[in-house]
């Protein structure tokens, strides 16, 4: 048996290579203290500690102001630089960088680079990285630095339902007061105020001033944007004053600023993310004077996609124009019967000045709430449209005198004549003999007291409350007492009597509406009594101004809301497709609402 071996030479060969290895720096083995530096200095680097980690160079001023720009210019949500290899050869290591950029949604920059790190001169301090803008980005040299430019595609336009556009990209020029610059700075305000009051009566001398006074220092106050065309108009007077500057941008903007108010400004706000689609963005490199040297990553700019509601722009310019000359606050609302699109919403600037009236303001509904009574007499008490019932002048019940408008009254009629002529008396009594839960029932199917969540509006369709009471169940019985609708809901109202069923509103498509409290649906036998009836109002009874306008349903209504007499005039009612509701406050009497009606039908086919 030959003698063993011993394992000491090999031990020592293998411990004297190791140490070869690393002395003579052949790159197999990585040097531990240019390792710890190029860590250190991409620690701070991604931590936004640019100053520390130019300190780790041997320029820490280039270092530092190179960096500083960079991130300042590309204003990342956060850098990662990570460390690859780290080689070394003899007086010098190399060190490989992933670099990963997060500059916001949608904006991520990748790429390799690489630094040198050398011994510092005193020994002592270990290395330092060798400074070169390359550390940056591979591609960037001495005079150079990265820039970021974005590209913002214009707004994708919102559309009605019969594709006319609604809200499109317009051109705006906006006003700027750098109050440091303006030299007689009450003089300049003045001016601006003259030439930009006609279209915002809320800019004032005062305001701008005040406006200038809270903007920082080098910073200037919007004063006002304008379309084009209405800058065009006053630029003779504003152009020349010091101070004033204009920039010119686009912005989605409705045929004239107070087109659909109510509506626009919350569809605009409800679907902006789709409209503006993503801005292109790219990376350049450029020289000390901005000009590109080259683009080193560049990202297209994708279009938004285009948002159909249901808007009916010229049912919306209908009713606006139907409004507008009322001198009380005047609203109307439209809605398809047929799919609950929500046609027009127009208030004239009286009532725009409270805010969305039409669908949120709680009004007493007056007669138009007899449809309800009558659906509700029909269901429960089986009157039909011509039972006989009494139309005295004025009744008492619970002590409470309950007269006709205007003193007038039938003697005994059947109900169609009743609720043509809109007797009180009647509706009164109708009312007394229900069910104390009847009223608020019924209500509810013709969608008075339903609630929906409809994107980028908000809406309350009314209130009726359980009347255990006799006097206020009757008053109730003809849209006072405790009674509240906006005129929202009442064209709702009008919509189910059109379409035979409950109808839900909707406004942007593929956006459907949440129904949180449903309308149950109505009785057909009921409907198919309450349309004649409904006829009977614009053939015979209070809304005759309308008989012309083609196949008109309709019910009018006052509601007094003081002791002194003073009532809100309604008129609700369809035709063809086309429900809607008119509401004009301390209107003393329906006729104005029904005048408002006339002008809207006339307007359209």
């Amino acid at each position: 048996m030959p003698p063993s071996r011993s394992p000491r030479p090999f031990t020592a060969i293998a411990v004297v290579t190791a140490v070869l290895l690393a002395t003579t720096g052949c790159g197999l083995f990585q040097d531990t203290s240019a390792q710890d530096t190029a860590t250190a200095f991409l620690a701070a680097w991604s931590a936004g500690d640019d100053r520390g980690a130019a300190a780790l160079t041997d320029d820490a001023e280039s270092a530092g102001e190179l960096l500083g720009a960079t991130r300042e210019e590309l204003a990342p949500e956060k850098v990662v630089a990570t460390l690859g290899q780290v080689r070394t050869a003899a007086d010098v290591a190399s060190a490989s960088i992933d670099v990963t950029w997060h500059l916001g949604p949608e904006r991520t920059w990748r790429y390799l680079t690489e630094m040198e790190l050398r011994p510092a001169p005193d020994t002592e301090q270990g290395w330092q990285v060798h400074w070169a803008p390359t550390v940056v980005h591979p591609e960037l040299a001495a005079g150079q630095q990265l820039a970021l430019r974005t590209v913002t595609p214009s707004p994708a336009p919102v559309v009605g339902r019969d594709g006319a556009p609604l809200l499109s990209a317009t051109t705006v020029v906006a006003v700027l007061l750098d109050r440091l610059a303006a030299g007689d700075l009450p003089a300049v305000t003045g001016a601006l105020a003259q030439a930009l009051s006609p279209f915002d009566a809320q800019i004032t001398q005062a305001s701008i001033a005040e406006g200038a006074a809270r903007t920082p220092d080098g910073r200037a106050y919007t004063v006002a944007v304008l379309r084009e065309t209405d800058y065009a108009s006053v630029k003779d007077a504003i152009h020349h004053l010091p101070g004033v500057r204009f920039t010119t941008s686009e912005r989605l903007l409705a045929p004239d600023a107070d087109f659909g108010r109510q509506v626009l400004t919350g569809v605009r706000a409800e679907v902006a993310a789709q409209l503006e689609g993503v801005p292109g963005w790219s990376i350049l490199v450029v020289d000390g004077s901005g000009s590109t040297v080259r683009t080193l990553v560049e990202q297209e700019p994708r279009s938004g996609t285009t948002v159909t509601i249901g808007m009916d722009r010229s049912i919306q310019a209908a009713a606006e124009d139907a409004v507008e000359p009322v001198a009380q606050q005047a609203m109307l609302v439209a809605v398809s019967a047929s799919t609950g699109e929500l046609l027009a919403v127009a208030q004239n600037p009286a009532a725009d000045a409270s805010g969305p009236l039409a669908l949120t303001g709680r009004y007493p509904p007056g007669s138009t709430f007899k449809v309800v009574t009558a659906a509700a007499a029909m269901t429960e008490d089986d009157v039909t449209i011509g039972t006989p019932l009494p139309c005295p002048p004025a009744t008492v019940i619970g002590g409470r005198e309950v007269p006709n408008a205007g003193g007038f009254g039938l003697g005994t009629v059947p109900l169609r004549t009743a609720f043509a002529r809109s007797c009180n008396t009647t509706f009164a009594q109708l009312a007394v003999d229900l069910e104390p839960g009847a009223l608020p029932a019924t209500a509810l199917r013709f969608g008075i007291g339903a609630d929906y969540a409809i994107p980028g509006i908000t809406t309350i369709t009314g209130a009726v409350p359980t009347a255990t009471e006799q006097v206020l169940r009757a008053e109730n019985g003809f849209g006072q007492g405790e009674v509240l609708a906006s005129p929202f809901g009442v064209a709702l109202a009008a919509a189910t009597v059109a379409r035979g069923a409950p109808v839900v509103p909707q406004l942007i498509r593929d956006r459907p509406t949440e129904v949180r409290v449903p309308a149950p649906a109505p009785d057909a036998a009921v409907l198919e009594q309450l349309r004649p009836m409904m006829r009977a109002v614009v053939t015979e009874g209070t809304a005759s101004a309308l008989a012309g306008l083609g196949e008109v349903y309709g019910k009018t209504g006052t509601a007094e809301f003081t002791n002194d007499g003073s009532a809100h005039g309604w008129f609700m009612g369809y035709r063809g497709d086309v429900a809607f509701a008119v509401l004009v406050v301390d209107g003393a009497s329906s006729a104005p609402a029904v005048g408002v009606a006339e002008r809207f039908l006339g307007a359209f086919g």
